[in-house]
């Protein structure tokens, strides 16, 4: 359940220098452009049959008002796929809706995998669709991280591999839906994750001083307000509730970090890497949260920060 549901939404011969520097400026093999848009992996709820909000389950706790089974549809689903409760979700008690993020994986499965055909028109697809949804969703994860990989300089003596990776996933992507259910994305991360960790390990090298190394950490609750964690690995941690206000964490490796209810409020999360908007949805910050130019300032921030005192820009 997005964040997002409920919108529709040149002539010269011979070998003279001209021709020299023109040869030189050619991108080499292993520096192509990427092979996805990234575009293509944020969710356009828009474009998609309301998939997160039937084929997903949830049970009634802190982040659902209710229970729902998978391949059920959510009550407040409405006949346009959008979402009869999109503007209040917080308030109605489905904050977990707001924090999910199919990575563009809705779109694909409805547009591409079954072609423009939803699952009330074609009720004897729904099953198959539901099924591929979550193996999608995987499958764009990946790729939304392996292509933020090929965007770090540092991490250039891995590039070709993890253009190799990405041609891989996104072709896996349009296979049909038996292929897609059928995959063990299992196997595929332990591929994968390889070659992100040695991406985030060149591109924190670079940052100066000692790096802190916290991976897989169970640091729930941690008083770390200050604290300077600027390219520490941070892979994995358990930072649910944490305190992380003014904390430096410039450069840090997020990717999996549980950031539930954690106080990034004055935190520095400039060049963060595989920081996702899921995780900042999930946790809480205000107006002095620096963040990466492709991440949103949540909008509950605001609401939040104004309660306490201090007004989102």
């Amino acid at each position: 359940m997005s964040p997002q549901h409920g919108t529709r939404s040149s002539g010269h011969g011979g070998g003279g220098p001209k021709q020299q520097r023109h040869e030189r400026t050619q991108p080499r093999p292993d520096r192509e452009l990427p092979l996805v848009n990234r575009e293509e992996l944020r969710a356009d709820c828009s474009s998609c049959f309301g998939l997160c909000c039937v084929a997903l389950p949830f049970a009634r706790s802190a982040d659902f008002a209710g229970d729902k089974p998978a391949g059920r549809a959510c009550g407040h689903l409405r006949d346009d796929f959008g979402c009869g409760i999109h503007a209040r979700l917080r308030d109605e008690g489905y904050r977990g809706c707001t924090v999910f993020d199919c990575f563009g994986a809705g779109q694909k499965v409805s547009q591409v995998t079954f072609g423009g055909t939803d699952w009330r028109r074609d009720p004897e697809s729904a099953s198959a669709m539901f099924a591929v949804f979550p193996v999608m969703r995987q499958l764009h994860e990946l790729l939304a991280y392996t292509a933020e990989a090929l965007e770090l300089p540092a991490a250039r003596p891995v590039h070709r591999e993890l253009r190799r990776a990405l041609a891989r996933i996104e072709k896996l992507t349009r296979g049909d839906a038996a292929s897609v259910v059928a995959l063990d994305v299992n196997a595929l991360r332990g591929e994968v994750n390889p070659l992100l960790l040695r991406a985030s390990e060149l591109t924190r090298a670079r940052v100066p001083g000692r790096r802190k190394d916290h991976r897989g950490a169970d640091l729930a609750g941690a008083r770390l307000s200050g604290a300077d964690l600027r390219g520490a690995s941070l892979r994995g941690a358990l930072l649910v509730g944490a305190d992380l206000t003014g904390a430096d964490l410039r450069d840090a490796d997020l990717i999996g970090a549980d950031l539930r209810g954690a106080d990034l409020s004055g935190a520095g999360l400039t060049g963060a890497l595989f920081l996702t908007q899921a995780q900042l949805n999930a946790a809480r910050g205000d107006a002095a949260t620096t963040l990466p130019p492709s991440l949103g300032r949540p909008a509950h921030w605001a609401r939040e920060g104004s309660a306490g005192g201090v007004v989102d820009a």
